[in-house]
């Protein structure tokens, strides 16, 4: 009997909601959307621009191809995203003096306060998140993100 097949010769059917890739990107869906609301409602900031500015704020100075792998977004999003940050005037571009196409993203002084005022936010939103985990929950949440990073890459 053929593996794609049930008893009955009915074809198989993949229930979504109990599917583990699918309820990965749920969770962290949600949980990116209540994130949001702290630097939507404190600075009006989209994701693209929260994890352009985290990026930059973390690392000091990218590229936008080191922001796009960096935060796995596409480059059309690192693109809008530095654009926007840009025209606040929180990040300025130098062009790299051997490859004129690349440019050398870095946060100004008003991207940077708004940078460190929101990682102690930023922080009590992790913390606040773990706390709904018990110690357990919370080692095994870790161990098992690590084993399927590995598996994956």
């Amino acid at each position: 009997m053929h593996a794609a097949r049930t008893r009955n010769m009915e074809p198989e059917i993949l229930e979504l909601e109990s599917f583990l890739p699918y309820r990965l990107y749920r969770l962290a869906d949600a949980v990116s959307r209540e994130f949001s609301r702290i630097y939507k409602d404190r600075h009006g900031l989209t994701r693209p621009e929260w994890r352009t500015l985290a990026g930059l704020g973390q690392h000091g100075s990218m590229t936008a191809t080191a922001l796009g792998e960096q935060s796995a977004m596409h480059k059309t999003k690192v693109s809008r995203a530095v654009a926007e940050l840009e025209q606040r005037r929180w990040l300025t571009r130098k062009p790299d003096e051997k490859d004129r196409r690349i440019e050398h993203l870095t946060l100004t002084r008003a991207g940077l306060a708004a940078y460190r005022e929101m990682v102690p936010l930023a922080k009590a939103f992790e913390r606040e998140l773990l706390a709904k985990l018990s110690a357990g929950e919370r080692a095994a949440v870790t161990e098992g993100m690590a084993a399927l990073k590995g598996a994956f890459g």
